[in-house]
């Protein structure tokens, strides 16, 4: 499956000309908190529901639903997830919002966090190094964490789904009440 992109001038050409988009950011709330393209509202990847979404724009919205993340990942992750549900008007922003700031679309930007890809290097780091150090001081067998935590990381790049980070979103630190905002957006 091919998934559609768009670029983040083509979206600002859109934003500008005074057409109604519909954007979604599926980052964890924390994130959206912190930095988001204006317009975007935040419907976090790991408790998207691709019918739930669709049904609330009841077909008055625009045909196109626009997703976009961070760099590009999840929200490729997010398209994927609506054309298995059916929906293939689902169209990924390249680059993400850090893609889009960067090409001076209108952002908002809140309280600084720590990005669910930081949060990922720091708990696999940890572990490892944890691994590691009770394998050479209490039983040589503690090196299958270190060995765990490594095969974890080749399975998401390879797939490019972490487990990791899905269960890092779903932790308190990661949780705040969701919000919206517009730029033409219905």
């Amino acid at each position: 499956m091919n998934i559609s992109t768009i670029t983040p001038q083509d979206l600002a050409e859109l934003c500008s000309s005074g057409r109604k988009i519909d954007l979604i950011d599926v980052r964890t709330p924390m994130e959206y908190q912190e930095l988001h393209v204006a317009g975007a509202r935040n419907v976090p990847l790991d408790r998207l529901d691709p019918a739930a979404v669709m049904e609330a724009r009841n077909g008055s919205g625009p045909k196109t639903l626009y997703v976009i993340c961070r760099s590009g990942s999840r929200g490729k992750q997010a398209c994927q997830r609506f054309f298995e549900a059916g929906y293939t008007s689902a169209v990924n922003v390249e680059g993400g919002t850090l893609a889009c700031a960067a090409a001076g679309l209108p952002v908002v930007r809140g309280k600084k966090t720590i990005s669910l890809e930081r949060q990922v290097r720091i708990a696999s780091g940890s572990l490892v190094l944890l691994g590691a150090v009770l394998s050479w001081f209490v039983h040589p067998a503690f090196v299958a964490l270190s060995a765990f935590v490594g095969a974890g990381l080749v399975f998401a790049g390879i797939t490019d789904t972490c487990g990791m980070g899905m269960l890092l979103a779903r932790m308190p630190w990661n949780r705040a009440n969701e919000s919206t905002s517009a730029c033409g957006v219905r």
